[in-house]
């Protein structure tokens, strides 16, 4: 059988040295945590549309395709057994349309722009690893493996 990994997506707004987090709530995975507007594709569709819908689902907004460029691909190790690897695609989103509001208050209890030299400890700890590595300009990272 083929190797399967999971596939997400993830945008990043900024305003200035600021970066717009979502506190996660009553999804069961890293509730209670910041992160990055997120979400995984689903099947038949690319991940540019793919962030694009989860932007407008999360957040109201509106993006156009060529306002989001790829920064980063974080490939991750499953986190148990029950899990998958994951292909995490980090884009910076440059433009968007509509005021950024919490449109899934189910699974969002807080949204907030916060200061990229001075993010949140409750910070989910992979989204911390990808934001430095873009930091440093590096086109990929890797999170959860052992060291070989």
């Amino acid at each position: 059988m083929p190797f399967r990994a999971a596939v997400a997506v993830y945008g990043i707004l900024r305003d200035g040295p600021r970066l717009l987090l979502m506190r996660r709530a009553n999804t069961g995975y890293r509730d209670g945590q910041y992160s990055l507007p997120a979400g995984h594709l689903d099947g038949g569709e690319d991940a540019i549309s793919g962030l694009i819908r989860e932007l407008r689902e999360e957040l109201a907004i509106e993006v156009n395709p060529p306002d989001c460029h790829l920064a980063l691909l974080l490939h991750s190790a499953a986190e148990d057994a029950d899990d998958s690897e994951y292909l995490n695609l980090f884009f910076n989103v440059d433009t968007w349309s509509g005021e950024p509001r919490i449109a899934e208050p189910d699974k969002c209890s807080e949204l907030q722009w916060f200061d990229e030299h001075a993010l949140p400890a409750d910070l989910v700890d992979y989204v911390r690893v990808a934001l430095a590595a873009i930091a440093r300009g590096e086109p990929l990272a890797l999170h959860g493996w052992r060291a070989t």
